[in-house]
């Protein structure tokens, strides 16, 4: 990849990076109830890794 990024794609990564992110802890009692403990990044909608998964950008 060159040094500087194009604005786009530097735009379209940025959304990629904030996808990766788990779901609010307030999720987890609003979905399950209070007394189940669960993680997170159960019910987020897009789990991705650098490593993992690649983009098509």
């Amino acid at each position: 990849m060159s040094r500087a990024l194009h604005p786009s794609k530097k735009k379209r990564l940025a959304k990629r990076g904030t996808q990766t992110k788990w779901a609010p802890f307030w999720t987890v009692p609003k979905i399950y109830g209070k007394g189940r403990r669960v993680h997170p990044g159960r019910h987020t909608a897009i789990k991705r890794n650098w490593r993992r998964t690649k983009t098509k950008i």
